[in-house]
């Protein structure tokens, strides 16, 4: 007798996918998982950090408006823009002296990167280019902000925005 027989083909693939990998998870459900784990560990400066970051995105959530739920890309955008302020803040500290803020920033920074995807590598982010710069045709540097305008969106949290920009810009230099 097949143990699987009482099974469709449909419902047996989710059966075998999620218990191998678990349900797909969002990054709203992810911190809130995360929250709880600190809080039972007893780790307070990452459910400090934690409950930071989710109060950022629900006050995105609230002047985005009522029924508009924030999308898994403007979240990330929210994870990335608090990776920057940390980055600056640890420039900050550093220039007055203040090592004692450096580390905890650093720590948050850290804790904070958990979140976003897998970095690219140069060569992977310069594939992409160039492979956009061929689909739409781009000429020169004048068509800089099409290309920006379409890749940006695919490298949000995996790449700093200034190292997009050098890429674009001197891929452009070399084909026109």
């Amino acid at each position: 007798m097949d143990v699987f027989a009482c099974y469709n083909q449909r419902s047996l693939i989710k059966l075998l996918f999620f218990n191998q990998f678990g349900p797909p998870m969002s990054l709203q459900q992810r911190l809130l998982d995360e929250m709880k784990t600190a809080m039972r560990d007893g780790d307070a400066l990452k459910v400090s950090v934690v409950r930071l970051l989710r109060a950022s995105i629900k006050n995105k959530e609230i002047s985005k408006g009522r029924n508009n739920p924030l999308t898994e890309q403007e979240i990330l955008e929210t994870v990335v823009s608090a990776t920057k302020q940390r980055k600056d803040s640890i420039e900050l500290f550093t220039k007055g002296g203040r090592m004692d803020l450096v580390a905890k920033e650093q720590k948050e920074f850290e804790i904070l990167m958990t979140f976003l995807p897998q970095p690219l590598s140069l060569e992977e982010l310069k594939a992409k280019t160039q492979a956009l710069i061929k689909e739409i045709g781009a000429s020169g540097p004048k068509d800089m902000g099409k290309i920006m305008k379409i890749l940006m969106p695919q490298v949000v949290g995996r790449v700093d925005g200034s190292i997009v920009g050098q890429v674009v810009k001197d891929l452009l230099t070399q084909s026109s």
